[in-house]
Formats: structure tokens, sequence, C-alpha cells
């Protein structure tokens, strides 16, 4: 049986993989991250878990959570990062700035890059340095 919930791609299949394939990961990596860091500092109500799950997950706060993790990173990581950034996408939500939107998409695809290649240790080290300011 396989264990999706410990992924760890070869480095030539993450080769073949595009940037947006990382950020769609990524995009789900960081929302269960977040929900479960919710979940974890008490909040309990359904309304409550998904008004502060909504605020946390849009790209004006993952900009703003990217901010926190540049100087942490490594040059590998940097490196995913910025391709994700600057990867081309169709559409930008309307209540997000260019600029925020890729931005997140950069901190999707390094998450989503971290998780397929099964470096949870990292992914919680990362998300610990975004969240620090809030317990």
């Amino acid at each position: 049986m396989t264990d999706h919930f410990t992924p760890a791609f070869s480095d030539e299949q993450l080769r073949a993989m595009g940037v947006l394939g990382f950020a769609h990961a990524g995009d789900a990596v960081y929302e269960l991250l977040v929900r479960t860091w919710l979940c974890q500092e008490g909040r309990t109500t359904a309304a409550t878990l998904h008004r502060e799950t909504v605020r946390r997950v849009c790209a004006p706060a993952q900009a703003r959570a990217m901010e926190k993790l540049l100087p942490a990173l490594t040059e590998e990581e940097h490196a995913v990062y910025k391709r994700g950034r600057n990867a081309k996408v169709n559409s930008v939500p309307k209540n997000a700035a260019l600029a925020d939107y890729h931005a997140a998409t950069g901190l999707e695809t390094l998450f989503g890059w971290l998780w397929l290649r099964g470096e949870k240790d990292r992914i919680s080290e990362l998300f610990e340095l975004i969240v620090s300011e809030e317990n």
C-alpha cells in the first residue's frame, strides 16, 4: 500500500513536475497546517475556524508569511520559492494584489516541494516561524 501521507518523490520525479504542480500540493499542505494549528490553539466553533482559516490562507496573508520565511530559507528553497513566485498564472483573485498573489504562489510552491520531498520536519520548522508571533 502506498503511504500518501509520507511522499518522497525522487529528484527525477520532481524535475518532471511543473512548478504549479508543487503549488497545487502546497496549497493543500499549507491550509491543512493552518487548520490544524487553529484547532490546537483552541478555536472550536465552525464559524470561528472557517473565518480564521480564510484570514490566514488568503494571498495577502501568505505574502506576509513569506516575508517572515525569506531570511530562513536555504539557497535551494529560495530558488524554488522564486520559481513559484515567477510562474505565469492565468488569473488573480479580485481581492488580491498581483504581487501578493505571486508571493503566495511562491509560498505554496515551497511547501508543496518540501511535502513531495517528504521533508515534514522542515515544513514544521518553517510553519512555526510563521505562527510563532501569534502564540
